[in-house]
């Protein structure tokens, strides 16, 4: 009894070892460890605030040598105008920009990417306290809290689900259903009708593309969000569904089993999905995070929905998707004409 228990177990691992299983096992943890690294952490330099000031702007005295004096917790950054305190502010580079408050003159607008974060909430109480210690019981420097984001919680990470739903059915449904139909031959079943490859190309793209508009649509009409302009988001959802189903296919062609194309397709999942998403919450992601395909689906996604951003400033984003979605479908095409692994 023991003997077959065993083989059987012996006979699972080998198994689990030729459909790459044990390369999953080995690289999530990895990949894990990896990016918990390069999110900025508790070391003093990262806790130090650092503020963004107009070099045009008149400040009061006391303001800029209260934080001077304060050079273990705060550093000043001067910026030549508000929008390249914005740029540097998106860039993770500094975490927050005072400016003239326009209802207030004598008082200050702090501009944030988010305003219900925890550390803007950390940031006005470390001015609350310099100016208690410079001027006593005087009205607080900061009148306003403004944020580049907009919207509660839920539509700020509106962004990242709609990026998970378009790499889960990229990465992962696509390539198991395209594995299966290798593994049981029903692919070369169907290349011995009329049917040509393109057209089951074509076929294959367009499920993946409705899958995706079908989640999306659906998460919205849940949610009851509404994105301000609504031609420019449907076309990066189109383009986005396109350059990814078209990106799950090629992958489903590197696979003879649907296991090699869920592990494959995992591998491919988190390093696309986690860089981008956390890359509001660390300087070093930010900076790696536009090299990956995601991102570039990811920001112009942020910045419709919480900036009221506009097509006509990311056509970079847009072509970029656009041409590696036809690159990923061309590879796909001579990936089948070759039979591979079928």
């Amino acid at each position: 009894m023991m003997r077959n228990i065993l083989v059987l177990l012996f006979n699972d691992l080998a198994i689990a070892f030729k459909n790459k299983t044990f390369f999953l096992i080995l690289f999530i943890p990895l990949f894990i460890f990896v990016s918990l690294n390069l999110i900025d952490g508790s070391k003093a330099e990262t806790d130090k605030i650092k503020i963004g000031l107009v070099q045009d702007e008149a400040y009061a005295p006391k303001l800029t040598s209260s934080i001077k004096a304060a050079g273990k917790l705060m550093e000043i950054t001067w910026v030549k105008n508000e929008a390249d305190g914005v740029r540097l502010l998106k860039e993770h580079k500094i975490d927050g920009m005072l400016s003239k408050d326009e209802k207030v003159p004598s008082r200050l607008a702090l501009l944030v990417l988010k305003r219900e974060s925890l550390h803007t909430i950390a940031i006005v109480q470390s001015f609350s306290a310099l100016q208690k210690a410079a001027e006593g019981r005087d009205p607080d420097w900061i009148a306003t809290v403004n944020s580049l984001h907009e919207g509660g919680i839920q539509r700020q990470t509106l962004p990242t689900w709609i990026l998970m739903l378009v790499l889960l059915i990229g990465f992962i449904i696509l390539p198991a259903q395209i594995a299966e139909e290798k593994e049981k031959k029903l692919l070369l079943a169907l290349l011995q009708t009329p049917i040509h490859e393109v057209q089951w190309l074509i076929a294959k793209l367009l499920l993946g593309m409705i899958l995706i508009i079908s989640a999306i649509l659906l998460l919205h009409l849940l949610g009851q969000f509404g994105p301000v302009n609504f031609l420019d988001y449907m076309a990066f959802i189109v383009v986005g569904s396109f350059c990814f189903s078209a990106y799950g296919v090629c992958l489903g062609f590197l696979c003879r089993n649907q296991a090699s194309a869920r592990t494959l397709g995992v591998i491919f999942y988190l390093p696309h999905l986690l860089p981008s998403a956390m890359s509001d919450v660390s300087e070093k992601l930010t900076a790696i995070a536009p090299f990956l395909p995601s991102y570039q689906l990811y920001q112009p996604l942020q910045a419709i929905l919480l900036e009221d951003g506009k097509l006509a400033n990311m056509s970079f984003d847009w072509i970029y998707l656009f041409l590696l979605g036809l690159l990923m479908f061309y590879l796909s095409y001579l990936l089948m004409k070759k039979r591979w692994l079928m």
